[in-house]
């Protein structure tokens, strides 16, 4: 089973065009290039990945990979 560090990447390269050599955990939404618009998407498509609710003030350009990394764990453990 793939990361949530690996999931994340594939998010960010297939579904916004981010070089994969970009992506790490100290990368912030800024730093990748997502518009406001392009992290409400992201919330909405890595939410229906990993079948949580991400909700847009919980994504913002200063988010890094490791934060949404932390997001999505944290959502998944309240909902095991």
């Amino acid at each position: 089973m793939p990361s949530v560090l690996d999931q994340i990447s594939d998010i960010l390269v297939n579904r916004f065009g981010v070089e994969p050599e970009e992506v790490n955990e100290d990368a912030t939404m800024r730093s990748l290039d997502l518009d406001s618009l392009a992290m409400v998407e992201f919330a909405l498509v890595a939410g229906g990945e990993f079948q949580v609710t991400i909700e847009d003030e919980e994504v913002d350009a200063d988010s890094t990979v490791k934060d949404l990394i932390a997001l999505i764990d944290g959502k998944k453990k309240a909902l095991a």
